[in-house]
């Protein structure tokens, strides 16, 4: 524990090594930049990069990388060496301000949704100094310096996930700020920040046997497959002892990840065989997005490392769980708190409960963009099923805040469902007791004690698109609410008065919102649709399209967030992205059921043809061939992604079913039984 503790960040050029390598001046300048978000001074640019450069060759690197997030959901390095030619036959080692500051990668290849033609090459990534530089070694223990970047083309026009992030954190920042002066909390020139916990499930599959299925090479999950006889049914993979080959696995995968300064908190066995989660201790939203895309990539490193693969796709197999991502979401106020906490008195509570009503707000006007925020081809496998959350999106507070905020609702709140009577003071708040909420899993948005939990973020995913709806609709809320307080006090009204009015009428409004049942159920999806008028969009392709409603331009633009152009890019990506993964699942399938899978069954109906006593049997294959047979050409005829999914579905039936009957040492892909319990 000693070496952990003192290896800890070891990797990472974070504010110990700065403050230990730069002077003083540089050293204030720069930090004020990364705990304010003020300017940074280029003039301490080439100070700060002769630092680095000779911290990061100490730890043996010879390259350096403007490490970015582009487009395409994971992250893009182009990695330069330090030296530089002296002109006399030798080298000399450099790293300037300027290439610290900035990079120009190619971009024509990264996809741009429009925003820029495919011969407009020119890209450029700006450092981002709030996320600190970090060294990756590589498989041969090569070491580069990684520089965590913004994306953007020749015009400014964001490119990537981390630029919209860090606007989106700033608006956040602002309306708080601001919230907090209503409540008589000014901290100077300190931001306040959105923060992240970020769990991350994921399957651990043998290497081996992930070789003999090209399904699970190419497209991350499998295609074909017959359900074990036993998988996850008596639930004792979940949380259980740990085998020593994937604790030997979480033992490195931790080891590493406190090198680059993961704060890796938790890991255990997840629901389903082979599956299993890791979560950190909450961190500012925007390292903790960094920090989640280094996991997925020392996730994948390490397993192999292990002879494991590690598949990150939301629904790797069928009938068994899948794979999350809890967004684990909370706001620190300037005044370094975390506003989401219950308070310890009422003055504090009445703060907390008027984020809590700005919540359902924003979770109600804008329950589509954060579905849309959600929708992958992947994910379409996951929402709605009993792991996850249902397409639906609701809010759930437990009974004692739904209690407070239908009195609040009533004309004010003066008492407790676990406390009984309070005396209010000069607020309108009863203080509220910790732990004051149950948990409830089906909910995709739920407030889980000191934060919101939006477990609808599917584990493939970057955080940074669920976060940066949330952080931009919630920064609308507080305008709204802000806007409403300020304007009835300055027309004489008493505070408190004014505050309990505002959120009376935002409840109102808003409530539908709430529910704290069961979301897996029919009942419950009718009453959400049919009664409440709750938009319901199952798939990718009805969710995609509220990024390009009137109302999400709007409120994209209003904050700065991102442009009506930038806003249609992600449309045209996304779109082209779910289009491109569904055809290669589709070619895929029909390539194996047709080279694969159709041989194993014509020649166990030739074995068994010969044998009268599985007459029966051979009858049944002979029909479901001839099922999969036009099956594969109605898959290979399927042009548009709804018909692509229905023929493989159709398809799989046929298959899975011949599985069950073609003899084991004939059927040339490696079962669920195999997959899931080897």
């Amino acid at each position: 524990m000693k070496n952990t503790i003192e290896g800890f960040g070891e990797l990472v050029f974070g504010l110990p090594v700065m403050e230990a390598r730069l002077s003083a001046p540089t050293f204030a300048s720069l930090k004020k930049t990364i705990d304010s978000g003020s300017t940074l001074d280029p003039g301490i640019a080439d100070e700060v990069a002769e630092a680095m450069k000779e911290w990061a060759m100490e730890k043996g690197a010879t390259h350096y990388t403007h490490w970015f997030q582009p487009l395409t959901g994971s992250t893009a390095e182009k990695h330069d060496s330090f030296i530089f030619p002296d002109f006399k036959g030798g080298v000399v080692t450099s790293f300037s301000g300027d290439e610290l500051i900035q990079g120009e990668p190619d971009a024509s290849s990264f996809p741009s949704g429009g925003l820029r033609a495919t011969f407009e090459a020119r890209g450029y990534t700006g450092w981002d100094p709030s996320s600190p530089a970090f060294i990756k070694y590589d498989s041969v223990n090569a070491a580069t310096l990684c520089i965590p970047t913004v994306f953007c083309g020749y015009n400014g026009e964001a490119l990537d996930k981390k630029t919209p992030l860090l606007r989106s954190m700033k608006v956040l920042s602002d309306q708080t700020i601001r919230l907090g002066k209503l409540f008589g909390i000014d901290c100077g020139d300190a931001m306040a920040q959105a923060t992240l916990g970020g769990e991350q499930e994921y399957f651990l599959i043998d290497l081996d046997l992930v070789a003999e299925r090209p399904d699970l090479l190419r497209t991350g999950r499998t295609l074909f497959g017959k359900p074990a006889s036993k998988h996850q049914q008596l639930d004792d993979h979940y949380f259980g002892a740990i085998k020593p080959r994937v604790a030997a696995f979480m033992a490195e995968l931790d080891a590493v990840l406190w090198q680059y300064g993961v704060p890796a908190k938790t890991r255990h066995n997840e629901v389903c065989p082979a599956q299993f989660e890791i979560a950190p201790v909450f961190e500012t939203l925007n390292i903790g997005v960094d920090h989640n895309m280094i996991t997925m990539e020392v996730l994948k490193v390490t397993a192999e490392k292990h002879g494991f693969a590690c598949l990150l796709h939301e629904k790797p197999f069928a009938g068994v769980n899948g794979s999350g991502k809890h967004n684990n979401w909370a706001i620190m106020g300037p005044d370094g708190k975390n506003w989401l906490k219950p308070g310890d008195n009422p003055h504090e509570n009445a703060k907390f409960m008027t984020i809590v009503v700005a919540l359902l707000k924003a979770v109600d006007t804008h329950a589509d963009l954060l579905r849309a925020s959600v929708a992958t081809a992947g994910n379409d496998h996951r929402l709605g099923a009993n792991e996850a959350p249902p397409a639906v999106v609701s809010v759930f507070l437990g009974d004692q805040l739904t209690d407070i905020v239908e009195q609040i609702e009533a004309g004010g709140a003066n008492e407790s469902k676990d406390g009984g009577h309070i005396h209010l003071g000069v607020d309108l708040l009863p203080q509220l007791p910790r732990g004051n909420t149950d948990r409830n899993r089906t909910s995709p948005f739920a407030f889980v004690g000191n934060r919101f939990e939006f477990r609808a973020v599917g584990s493939n995913q970057s955080p940074a698109g669920a976060n940066i709806v949330l952080n931009t609709i919630v920064a609308e809320a507080f305008d709204y609410i802000c806007t409403e307080v300020e304007t009835a006090v300055a027309g004489g009204k008493e505070f408190n008065a004014a505050l309990q009015d505002v959120l009376a009428a935002v409840i109102k409004e808003h409530k539908r919102i709430l529910f704290n049942g069961d979301g897996y159920t029919d009942e419950w999806i009718e009453e959400a649709t049919k009664v409440r008028g709750l938009p319901n969009l199952v798939t990718t392709e009805d969710a995609l399209p509220m990024l390009q409603t009137q109302k999400a331009k709007d409120l994209f633009a209003k904050y700065g967030v991102l442009s009506n152009a930038e806003l249609e890019s992600r449309f045209n990506i996304y779109e082209e992205t779910y289009e491109t993964i569904i055809g290669i699942e589709a070619a895929t399938a029909a390539e194996i059921a047709k080279t694969m899978l159709v041989p194993a069954a014509v020649t166990a109906i030739a074995e068994y043809s010969a044998v009268p006593a599985v007459a029966g049997i051979c009858a049944e294959m002979s029909s479901l061939l001839e099922k999969a047979v036009a099956g594969i050409a109605k898959l290979e005829a399927a042009e548009k992604p709804a018909k692509q999914i229905a023929a493989m579905n159709e398809l799989r039936v046929s298959i899975d079913a011949l599985e069950s009957l073609v003899p084991a040492d004939l059927w040339p892909l490696p079962s669920y039984a195999e997959l899931l319990l080897v």
